[in-house]
């Protein structure tokens, strides 16, 4: 556990380049992790699912999310709770910017596992 509290700016953090569409900036704590995401309009994250329960906070832009077989539109200033475990697709209906926080951290994001990014999609 750290003991000191650490401050941090988002401009200070790499941006990684996750697809041609899709990238995001990352920060860890011990057991939540906070990231920025950028979606250009037209890019799908796959279905698939994770042990981390996930809060998405829309900033600009919106996003149609498939859950449980529901389409969900969440647009900016709305943010969408995701429990653990529960397969899940999100499309940018435009350019989008959002946050997502996850509790426990996203290992496979940290380690470069994440290989659903480039499935194909669920249409």
């Amino acid at each position: 556990m750290p003991d000191a509290v650490t401050l941090y700016r988002w401009d200070d953090i790499a941006e990684e380049k996750v697809t041609e569409m899709i990238s995001r900036k990352v920060i860890t704590g011990v057991r939540e992790m906070v990231t920025q995401i950028y979606l250009k309009r037209g890019s799908i994250v796959p279905m698939h699912s994770h042990e981390s329960e996930q809060m998405t906070y829309v900033l600009s832009g919106a996003l149609r999310f498939l859950v449980d077989g529901r389409e969900t539109v969440v647009r900016a200033g709305e943010v969408l709770h995701i429990p653990g475990w529960l397969p899940h697709q999100a499309e940018a209906l435009e350019d989008t910017f959002e946050m997502d926080i996850f509790s426990p951290i996203r290992q496979d994001w940290l380690d470069h596992t994440d290989e659903y990014f480039h499935k194909e999609p669920t249409r």
